[in-house]
């Protein structure tokens, strides 16, 4: 499908990559991993020919179909969410040589396709008709995806793809994906995400290209292995150059061990000698100092209520948080999560209600904007400085250091920083001045796997009281000890980790399911004078339940007549497509026209059906 030969890649002289190479084949599902600054979102772009190599070929099998989702999407255009999430504007899925040229022909059948993967990726119906550019970058991005796993690619590059999805969305992605017929190959942050995806695992460190069979927690084992191995053979090849070394030293003066001296230096110079192996990457390393002692209650919402215009986040909402507390605030994205941590911050006032901190709460809070915790005309140290409580400069840089911004790295200006570093800035920030009570939005944006992996290990040592809002499920599983879960205008409460929360929530809806059949059964009407004794009751029900079940199977039965002429409008279709380069291509290109109008009149009534079935 792809191979990668001997591609090299350089910025301002610092090399990114050297010399690397691997393939991809059908199937494949691969995860990109290695340092922020590794040079994984450069890889793809080359690869998705958004950007030159300096050397080396990506070599394509012919009519191969490739779709890329950057990490930020590109701008909105004046179409609608539901044309946004068709196949053929082309913006980011793109053609190998060789695939027919038909992107600009919207396959009407795939309009249903569409509109049930924008609602896996949180999208409601009446989402479908608005402008794209009325919806923010996050929400642009998802209908950008919804492209990609429409057209179904040969192969998907997909960087951070879960960056600006709620958790309900990426568990609904990684869902689809385990489902898909298209190869993979991505960047995440998230590995529980890559666990559950990917099979291969290639490693962009140090500008070389190492590959691992298996998911992400296998090649961690593998590389800590390797690497074991490799110190190992350095060693032992050190220490047979030393014995020889010292037995030409000590033998090659005496006439008689000479011609075996001589031989042992021969012995020497043969040898291939081993590179010393290198030390792990530096990550970030850090733990919270111990803060001051909060009372018992750190904040209370008294029936605190919250609008947006017309649009009601919360209302009623009394919410007591403990000391000593994690709580994950989970929900799709909409509900009200991050205004719930600025409410809990105070930088939103209250629409009604009450907010109390309690004694002695000392309250810091990461924005999931984060520039909105800087001033970007400052330095990198001017911001690590301008705190309550000033630590002083050799401090700072101390703390900024483990945080790798090193030497002149602190006098760089916070507009330029990347996003990562941004990040990690907000991190050091909280370590100079370290609070009682975080709240965390979405802390692990931007960071690599192995700052996640320190940023976990750091919160699961800190001993203040936090709540914070993610989607990184590796990251809720190691934290929360209670999840708050806002669902529309409700807010319910779990006093347990994540398991705890999943086995409820999938309860409550198993018992609100049955409460919403017996509340239909309840509503059937009773013949006028009759009266409903308990014989009447079921028979209603029994003639009820047949009611649909009839209705259900007469549906069912127009589905299936109607997709059975979607697949040979759609098999004459693909035979029109060809016909177009043939001597007949007027005539061709008229039935075309009346096969497409005809599947899209059948991919309405499909949709129509479909709706019809899940309402009965």
């Amino acid at each position: 499908m792809l191979t990668v030969a001997g591609l090299s890649k350089a910025y301002g002289g610092d090399a990114l990559f050297q010399a690397i190479s691997f393939q991809i084949n059908p199937g494949d599902r691969i995860g990109l991993v290695g340092p922020n600054g590794a040079g994984k979102s450069t890889l793809l772009e080359i690869i998705g020919d958004l950007e030159e190599a300096d050397a080396g070929e990506v070599t394509w099998a012919r009519g191969v179909t490739l779709g890329y989702l950057p990490q930020e999407s590109a701008p909105a255009s004046e179409e609608t969410v539901l044309e946004m999430a068709l196949p053929g504007a082309g913006r980011n899925a793109r053609r190998r040589p060789g695939t027919p040229e038909d992107e600009a022909l919207i396959d009407p059948a795939r309009e249903a396709e569409a509109k049930r993967i924008l609602r896996g990726l949180g999208f409601q119906q009446a989402d479908f008709a608005r402008a794209a550019r009325e919806l923010s970058g996050g929400w642009v991005m998802r209908a950008h995806l919804a492209r990609l796993l429409v057209s179904e690619p040969d192969l998907l590059l997909l960087d951070e793809p879960t960056n600006h999805l709620d958790f309900d969305s990426v568990t609904w992605l990684t869902q689809y994906l385990q489902g898909s017929r298209s190869a993979l190959l991505i960047i995440s942050h998230d590995r529980t995400f890559l666990n559950r995806l990917v099979t291969r695992i290639i490693e962009l460190e140090r500008g070389t290209l190492t590959q691992y069979k298996g998911d992400y927690d296998a090649y961690l084992g593998q590389k800590t292995a390797r690497r074991e191995q490799l110190a190992a053979a350095y060693r032992n090849q050190e220490r047979e150059v030393e014995r020889l070394q010292a037995f030409v030293d000590r033998f090659r003066a005496k006439a008689s061990k000479a011609s075996q001296a001589q031989s042992k230096l021969k012995q020497i110079e043969k040898i291939r000698i081993l590179e010393a192996p290198e030390a792990p990457t530096a990550g970030i390393d850090f733990q919270f100092p111990q803060p001051s002692r909060s009372g018992a209650e750190v904040l209370r919402l008294n029936r605190a209520g919250f609008n947006y215009g017309d649009r009601v986040l919360f209302r009623n909402l009394t919410l007591e948080i403990s000391r000593s507390q994690r709580l994950a605030v989970l929900g799709r994205n909409g509900t009200g999560k991050s205004t719930l941590l600025k409410l809990m911050a105070g930088s939103l006032p209250l629409g009604s209600g009450a907010r109390k901190v309690g004694h002695n709460v000392e309250l810091s809070y990461f924005s999931q904007q984060r520039m909105e915790m800087f001033r970007p005309d400052r330095t990198v140290l001017e911001e690590a400085l301008d705190l309550s409580r000033s630590p002083g400069e050799a401090a700072a840089r101390n703390v900024l250091g483990a945080f790798l911004f090193h030497g002149e790295d602190v006098f760089k200006p916070v507009a330029a920083l990347s996003g990562g570093e941004k990040s990690r800035l907000a991190l050091a920030k909280l370590l100079l001045d370290p609070p009682n009570f975080l709240l965390l939005d979405e802390p692990t944006t931007h960071l690599d796997i192995q700052s996640v992996d320190a940023l976990v290990a750091a919160l699961q040592r800190y001993p203040g009281t936090m709540v914070f809002v993610s989607h990184d499920l590796y990251l809720i599983q190691q934290l929360a000890t209670a999840v708050l879960y806002l669902d529309g205008e409700r807010v319910r409460f779990y006093p347990g980790g994540y398991e705890y929360f999943q086995d409820r929530l999938a309860t409550e809806r198993l018992e609100e399911e049955k409460a919403r059949s017996e509340s239909t059964a309840a509503e059937i009407p009773v013949s006028r004078g009759a009266r409903a004794n308990e014989k009447d009751r079921r028979r209603q029900e029994a003639e009820a339940r047949q009611e649909r079940s009839r209705r259900r199977k007469a549906l069912e039965e127009q589905l299936t007549r109607v997709e059975g002429e979607i697949l040979e409008l759609e098999d004459r279709q693909k035979s029109l497509i060809n016909r177009l380069q043939a001597a007949d291509a007027g005539q061709a290109a008229m039935e075309l026209a009346q096969v497409t109008s005809s599947l899209k009149q059948l991919t309405a009534q499909w949709d129509e059906l479909t709706e019809a079935i899940q309402a009965v």
